[in-house]
C-alpha cells in the first residue's frame, strides 16, 4: 500500500519541478550616493519650485544557471535657478531565481516584472535620503517598464536596422542580436 502511494507521488513531483517557478532570492543597494553642493543654503526658502530630472536605467546580469541579478539605476537631480539642489544616484538590485521560463518569455521577465517588483523599495530608499539630506522626501511616481521596454526594443531595431542599411541594401538588412559583453543598457540582457 505504501509502496502505490509512493509510485502516484512520483509523477506529481515530477511535474511540480517542470512547472515555471519566479522567486526573489534577496535585495541590497550596490550604490548610493546623495550630493547636496549649496547646503545649508540649498535647504533654505527659495523661490519657485525646483525642476527635477529622473532618469531610469535597467541591467540583468546572469549569475548562476536559473539565477539573475536585476540593477535599477536611479538617477535624480533638483535645480533652482540654475542651482543644484541635490543629486541623487542609486543602483538597487534585486536576486531572482527563475526555472523552467520559456527563453522567449525570459526577457519581459526579467526586464518588466523584476523591476517592477523591486521599484518601490528602491523608491523609498530615495525618499528617505533626499529627506535626510534636508529636503521633502522625493516620492516617484509608479513607472511603466513595460512601455520602456518596448521603447528599447523599437530603438535596438530601428538602431540595428541602420547597421544593417549601411552593410546591405535595406531590403536585405536582418536584425542582430545584441553582442555579449557588451555595456548593459536598458535593452541588453548579459
Amino acid at each position: 500500500m505504501a509502496d502505490e502511494n509512493a509510485q502516484a507521488g512520483a509523477p506529481q513531483a515530477n511535474a511540480a519541478n517542470s512547472a515555471p517557478s519566479f522567486n526573489i532570492i534577496g535585495q541590497y543597494v550596490r550604490d548610493l550616493s546623495f550630493e547636496n553642493p549649496n547646503a545649508p543654503a540649498s535647504i533654505m526658502a527659495g523661490a519657485g519650485n525646483p525642476g527635477f530630472s529622473v532618469n531610469i536605467n535597467v541591467a540583468v546580469k546572469k549569475q548562476a544557471d536559473e539565477v539573475y541579478a536585476v540593477e535599477l539605476t536611479l538617477n535624480a537631480k533638483a535645480e533652482r535657478e540654475q542651482s543644484v539642489l541635490f543629486n541623487v544616484e542609486l543602483v538597487y538590485g534585486g536576486v531572482f531565481r527563475i526555472r523552467n521560463v520559456p527563453e522567449a518569455q525570459m526577457p519581459p521577465l526579467l526586464m518588466v516584472e523584476c523591476p517592477r517588483l523591486i521599484f518601490p523599495f528602491a523608491r523609498q530608499v530615495l525618499a528617505s535620503v533626499t529627506q535626510q539630506g534636508g529636503f521633502p522626501p522625493l516620492m516617484m511616481e509608479p513607472v511603466d517598464f513595460n512601455a520602456i521596454y518596448r521603447q528599447n526594443l523599437a530603438a535596438l531595431a530601428a538602431k540595428q536596422q541602420q547597421a544593417g542599411a549601411g552593410a546591405q541594401p535595406a531590403a536585405n538588412a536582418a536584425p542582430q542580436a545584441p553582442a555579449e559583453g557588451g555595456e548593459p543598457d536598458k535593452s541588453q540582457i548579459n
